[in-house]
């Protein structure tokens, strides 16, 4: 991997040990050749491995003997350009403790200055236009360095040495501050009058590492209510960021887990459960137990917090599902009547690149979008075999490209139901070939026709294969833990086109990359009007009741909504759509129960539900049944929405109707699971999809399993939800290339 100071740490090994020769990058990976004592030799090699530099990964190494030749010291060589690229280029790098305490120090001649960074931090991927990662193939190209910064950079002794974003305030980027009309507001320092703003109130969009965020003072109640409204967010929770750990411990509870993610090189959004939301304006994250909080990970980020601004709201720069901005007309254009200030620089950034976001859950990290911080790092994957791109899904895109044994997965792209997300994802699928110089052998899309991904995928001209979306799911979990399989995939969300034509989302299916067998789903429920119903949930709720009741019940949600026109679809059987979905029988306690009729964006039902719950699993659950019907077991819905009706209308607390659903899909699905392990005798349980992301039914779910004696395969590297789809598309679209797909049966 390039970019993380293995070639000056090879020096200085050379050097060590007395040793002759050189290391060089080259688009097959980094070579070395030494000349030496032979036991000394033998200390070079393994401290090669042993002392590496804490961001070099070395995946594997080949050694081979050849004649020794007259030569005097050890040297550095230029990178060489060749056909195959097979070198990696490392995530943006937040920064590290040495550059900060530069940054701070008023004697260093980078005091404050807001882009310092070394071979160990700094931007990365998303300033690089194509390999080798070296300096004029990147956004620094046109900063032409000062005398000094030179110095570091040609010195393997230095700790900047090929550092490519070098820089320092006489020869690097530099900030600008523009009002809301792009006219110059800068007097004297930038980051400086940045604060004074975001401490009156004012909203300021940031341009950061992979793009803009917009930045308010998370204290400031109304400060925070004007960016929702102004960003069309009603009630999705922010993100923020705090000056340190100190301020994260004080409002948030914290694992070490919790704690070396927050402070790893990485440096996501991490979901933390709330301590005290004392001096936290409400409208961060309205109805949720967790913040999602991240620390400061670059010097400009490090400039904005003193001791009265501690806590920042920083979310991305957009309007509502549209991706991020990240180039600075383009900021002033869109973010228009969003910021009041805008907070620039004039380093490019090459590919926009959102926050990743994860979560601590059953003793792991697990991601819930993987962007910035582990993009473009690969998924290390158990078999090699062709060159394939697998798409995504519809929501929460990504791309993978498989090469060799790497699973290159782009960064967060988004929903492309949004022409401005369709463009990225564009964009993305060409430069990801163009990084890695290789192009595909075949496409792999998702069953879905009307997918944009599918759309573009049939346009161009490469042979293709449409991927049923939850056997993508299993194939995607098998392959992150490195498993071939067969499986018992038990695959959970909110939509997924099948192999019927319906609408899928409660599935259990067995097999592996090859093909699986359908072997069980819930109970077809219809769905009025589709995706009004997944935006609306008492749609979805009046759905459900009409197939479990002969006579419609009369619940307090249907007060005040007009309910008749939808009863007459579902009658009629127009715009009728019958779905499995586990996501939408969330949608539908939850409605029913009266909490979210009408939800602003994917999940919020369901979410509010799962915390309704308090963390806490039932003691009894509700009925469900087990029945077989045309050679496929299917998990009754009916009996749950009668007896949580039951509940709602005896007046039992929705806290306490939440934990008994928990308890309930628990007991089905454990249920479920032994029956098809009785029948193949597998023992291994795969899960996957975007409902695991509710942490008490994943975390009772896994523990139950486990205790059981079952093998629980579960995603902590990709998403569980779609966003880890096209990992699973592309390991399926392999399989298919060696002639052993059999799809869904």
């Amino acid at each position: 991997m390039q970019g993380v100071g293995f070639r000056p740490f090879v020096y200085r090994l050379a050097f060590r040990y007395a040793l002759t020769g050189f290391v060089r990058n080259t688009p097959s990976g980094v070579i070395i050749e030494v000349q030496g004592i032979p036991s000394l030799l033998e200390n070079f090699c393994s401290a090669l491995r042993s002392d590496a530099p804490p961001l070099a990964k070395i995946e594997a190494m080949e050694e081979s003997s050849i004649a020794c030749i007259s030569e005097e010291g050890f040297v550095i060589g230029d990178s060489s350009s060749g056909v195959e690229v097979e070198t990696l280029i490392p995530p943006d790098i937040a920064l590290c403790s040495d550059c900060r305490r530069e940054l701070l120090d008023p004697s260093n001649r980078r005091f404050r200055y807001p882009f310092i960074n070394c071979t160990n931090c700094g931007p990365r991927f998303t300033i690089v236009e194509r390999l080798p990662y070296d300096r004029p193939f990147t956004s620094m190209h046109g900063f032409s360095m000062c005398p000094e910064c030179a110095g570091e950079y040609h010195d393997p002794l230095d700790r900047r040495f090929h550092a490519q974003p070098n820089a320092c305030p006489v020869c690097g980027p530099a900030l600008s501050l523009v009002d809301a009309s792009g006219k110059p507001c800068t007097l004297s320092d930038a980051a400086t009058e940045t604060v004074a703003l975001l401490k009156i109130g004012r909203i300021v969009a940031l341009k950061g590492v992979g793009g803009f965020h917009l930045a308010v003072d998370a204290r400031n109640d109304a400060a925070v209510h004007r960016l929702r409204t102004r960003k069309g967010r009603e009630a999705k929770p922010f993100a923020v960021m705090m000056r340190d750990m100190r301020v994260v411990a004080h409002f948030c509870e914290l694992s070490d887990g919790e704690c070396a993610a927050l402070t790893s090189a990485e440096a996501p959004v991490v979901l933390l459960k709330k301590r005290s939301v004392d001096g936290l304006s409400p409208s961060v994250a309205p109805g949720n137990d967790r913040l999602g909080v991240m620390l400061p990970y670059t010097p400009l980020h490090t400039l904005l917090f003193d001791e009265e601004l501690d806590v920042l709201v920083m979310t991305s720069a957009n309007f509502s599902e549209e991706p991020l901005v990240n180039e600075n007309e383009e900021a002033l254009l869109r973010l228009k009547g969003i910021a009041d200030a805008f907070l620039m620089h004039n380093r490019p950034i090459y590919l926009k690149c959102d926050d990743s976001v994860t979560i601590y859950s059953s003793g792991l990290l697990r991601q819930i979008r993987r962007s910035r911080g582990y993009v473009p790092a690969p998924v290390y994957l158990r078999e090699s075999g062709a060159v394939v791109l697998g798409t995504g899904g519809e929501l929460k895109n990504t791309i993978t490209l498989l090469k060799g044994t790497h699973a290159l997965m782009s960064q967060h792209i988004g929903d492309m139901k949004n022409f401005e997300a369709y463009r990225h994802f564009q964009h993305v699928a060409i430069h990801l070939q163009h990084l890695f110089q290789t192009s595909p052998e075949l496409l792999v899309h998702d069953l879905h026709p009307a997918y944009m991904t599918t759309q573009w995928a049939l346009k161009q001209e490469l042979p293709v294969l449409a991927v049923q979306h939850h056997h993508a799911h299993l194939a995607s979990c098998l392959a992150e833990n490195r498993e071939t399989g067969p499986s018992i995939g038990l695959l959970l969300d909110g939509t997924g086109y099948g192999t019927d034509g319906s609408i899928w989302g409660g599935e259990v299916l067995i097999g592996d990359a090859a093909g699986a067998e359908r072997f069980a789903s819930f109970e077809s429920m219809p769905l009025p009007g589709g995706d009004a119903a997944v935006m609306q949930p008492w749609r979805a709720a009046l759905g459900y009741l009409s197939r479990s009741f002969s006579t419609m019940p009369d619940l307090p949600f249907m007060k005040e909504r007009s309910i008749q026109p939808v009863l007459e679809l579902l009658q009629k059987k127009v715009s009728v759509y019958e779905t499995s979905s586990c996501g939408r029988l969330f949608d539908a306690v939850a409605a029913l129960c009266g909490m979210q009729g009408e939800i602003t964006y994917e999940g919020e039902a369901a979410i509010e539900l799962m915390h309704a719950a308090g963390g806490t699993m039932g003691h009894s659950a509700f009925r469900y049944a087990l029945q077989a019907e045309n050679g496929r077991w299917i998990m009754m819905v009916s009996p749950i929405i009668q007896d949580a009706v039951s509940a709602v209308q005896q007046g039992v607390a929705v806290s306490e109707i939440s934990r008994r659903f928990h308890r309930t899909l628990v007991s089905c699905f454990t249920d479920i699971i032994r029956k098809a392990s009785e029948a193949t005798g597998i023992k291994t349980v795969a899960l996957s999809g975007g409902v695991f992301q509710n942490v008490l039914l994943f975390e009772t779910l896994v523990r139950e399993l486990e205790d059981a004696g079952y093998r629980v395969l579960t995603h902590a590297l990709v998403p569980s939800n779609d966003g880890g789809l096209s990992l699973g598309q592309a390991v399926i679209g392999r399989s298919f290339l060696t002639g052993h797909y059999r799809g869904i049966h």
